[in-house]
């Protein structure tokens, strides 16, 4: 049986140039989700009794982090321009939130209809709020607005493309 060198040397050099397409398409890949969200893991670090959240902005200089609601996986999006909390209506469904009362929204897309909810839990790194006022956004997305609800009670400084979270 007589092999070709000139054929099995090309599939090599083909193999080795779709292995690294592979991985440079892997590597990639990674970078542009690290800057699309770059909070996929909040830290958090307690400094003389006060716990601190730093947040890095997106490639668009939005803030958004993973973080909880009620025990649930949520990807929050830092919004000090929102009053509430805001949970879009089908994410509130799944969690099985509770409308209590009607609320008009004004929203980016103009105003709506809404509900007012109280959330249990808050949870962004190791800052925790309970008992947070919360709205139902009728909205079609799965991104949750972290409003002035949750954001009141910390110590905000926004520099160099970082958000520093400060609770007490």
């Amino acid at each position: 049986m007589s092999r070709n060198p000139q054929r099995t040397g090309f599939g090599m050099m083909l193999a080795a140039a779709v292995g690294m397409l592979v991985l440079l398409t892997w590597f990639f890949s990674g970078q542009i989700d690290d800057r699309t969200h770059p909070n996929r893991q909040v830290q958090s670090q307690v400094l003389n009794g006060m716990i601190e959240v730093s947040l890095a902005a997106d490639r668009q200089g939005h803030f958004i982090a993973t973080g909880q609601i009620n025990g649930r996986d949520v990807t929050f999006l830092v919004d000090t321009g929102a009053t509430l909390v805001s949970v879009p209506e089908g994410l509130a469904d799944r969690m099985g939130l509770e409308r209590l009362a009607p609320i008009r929204l004004e929203t980016a897309a103009g105003n709506v209809q809404g509900w007012l909810t109280r959330l249990e839990e808050v949870r962004l790194g190791e800052i925790v709020q309970r008992d947070v006022r919360a709205a139902i956004n009728p909205g079609r997305h799965d991104t949750v607005l972290l409003g002035m609800s949750f954001l009141r009670e910390l110590e905000m400084t926004q520099r160099d493309g970082e958000l520093r979270l400060v609770a007490e």
